[in-house]
């Protein structure tokens, strides 16, 4: 199966150029179960990496667009009726898809945000009294520009705690952006990439993630990194119980792509700026920005033995 992952890796380098690393985590991210996203500037590459893991992963997907004018029913679909049948039928929308690419999520109302919220936490819906089951498994891959850009309405703090990753993809390295500028468009490729992994697969690998042991001493590390968060008074609040497992989680699927069975140290500190920035805030920082010094801080304060 690690092969596998290593193809699906391989695979999105080849429009994603010189991003191993955030290509491994945004990977772990789904392969955990959980959503994904992605905030940077335009034109950094968080739509072509959504597609392009929606490609390798062979799933059923469905992209929207985010716009202010984006109802809820634009997403979730709609009961409508049928002169023909002489009854309302129901009218799926997007999100009843495998793999939902919510793009720009940032640019519609908080009504049209909020719509989300259920199908990310629960796996279902409800529209017009009737609750429907998603497809399984089921993902969101959010984009969204920064805050400080024009048009944006910043998600609260109650929809990103959902979200069990947050990345910024950033430049390229000069390296990388020389083979992007003597490349044809990366775009064009996104149809030629192969399909890596399946549903089946997928299912398997949550079986193995839930095999990887965390001994009782990286219990103490992990809780002691929450117990920082509640107790600074630097930050406005700490993590949640949701945050908390999902770092435990993040750090067991990572274990389990690097193909080991116990979790490290490491394990956990390489997936807890991606786990934990967009759940952080300092009290010093009324704009709601999230930033990645927060978990620097805990990753610099915090020792992985305690005394």
């Amino acid at each position: 199966m690690q092969n596998k992952i290593e193809d699906a890796v391989n695979e999105i380098s080849k429009v994603v150029y010189g991003k191993e690393k955030q290509i491994r985590l945004a990977l772990c991210c789904l392969l955990a179960g959980g959503h994904l996203l992605m905030e940077d500037k335009p034109g950094m590459g968080k739509t072509t990496l959504s597609q392009a893991l929606a490609r390798v992963l062979g799933l059923e997907f469905s992209r929207v667009q985010f716009t202010s004018d984006l109802l809820p029913a634009d997403i979730l679909g709609v009961t409508i009726y049928d002169q023909n049948l002489a009854k309302f039928s129901f009218h799926p929308g997007p999100v009843f898809s495998n793999i939902i690419l919510a793009d720009e999520i940032n640019r519609t109302t908080p009504k049209t945000q909020s719509a989300l919220l259920e199908a990310m936490e629960e796996g279902q819906v409800s529209v017009d009294g009737e609750t429907r089951k998603l497809p399984e498994p089921f993902f969101v891959i959010a984009t969204q520009n920064p805050t400080s850009f024009a048009g944006t309405y910043p998600l609260p703090e109650s929809q990103l705690d959902r979200f069990l990753m947050r990345l910024k993809i950033g430049y390229p390295d000069p390296e990388a952006e020389r083979e992007l500028l003597q490349s044809s468009e990366p775009r064009i490729t996104l149809d030629q990439l192969k399909q890596c992994l399946t549903a089946d697969d997928i299912k398997l690998l949550h079986e193995e993630i839930d095999k990887v042991h965390a001994t009782d001493s990286l219990l103490d590390y992990v809780q002691r990194l929450i117990a920082y968060t509640r107790q600074d008074d630097k930050f406005s609040f700490g993590l949640s119980p949701r945050g908390a497992i999902a770092l435990v989680r993040s750090a067991k699927t990572w274990t389990m792509m690097n193909e080991r069975s116990h979790v490290l140290p490491e394990d956990v500190q390489m997936v807890l700026p991606a786990v934990t920035d967009h759940r952080l805030r300092a009290v010093s920082d009324s704009s709601g920005k999230h930033g990645e010094e927060y978990s620097q801080r805990l990753l610099n304060e915090v020792d992985i033995v305690s005394d």
